[in-house]
């Protein structure tokens, strides 16, 4: 079962999410705060994320950029979602794949599924 840590604080979003990709069959790890990312993370060791762009503490490429400081997910798939389309700034900061919200609920475990192979 691949373990997804979704990074997001908006509670709607989070509840359909997790209900999805539990379907779906991931172990879902979820994360309210941009700044207990990377401490969560090495505690559980996720096999992908799903990370959105707004946080209240912080933004989305920040917390992809620590992440990909730290050896242990300098090559973990990063997924980071965002309303509005920024891209180019989700995959600078090192995200592998940007999606807009809202996201396509019959998509998503494939989309995740494909970047774990």
């Amino acid at each position: 079962m691949p373990k997804v840590m979704i990074v997001d604080d908006d509670r709607t979003t989070v509840s359909l999410l997790q209900t999805l990709l539990s379907l779906d069959g991931f172990e879902v790890i979820l994360v309210g705060r941009g700044g207990d990312t990377l401490s969560r993370a090495r505690e559980t060791r996720p096999d992908i994320f799903l990370i959105d762009y707004h946080l209240a503490d912080m933004d989305g490429p920040e917390v992809v950029r620590a992440l990909r400081a730290d050896p242990a997910f300098t090559s973990t798939p990063i997924v980071m979602a965002s309303g509005m389309n920024v891209e180019r700034e989700a995959l600078q900061a090192g995200a592998s794949l940007f999606l807009i919200k809202p996201l396509e609920p019959s998509a998503l475990a494939p989309t995740l599924n494909s970047l774990l192979k």
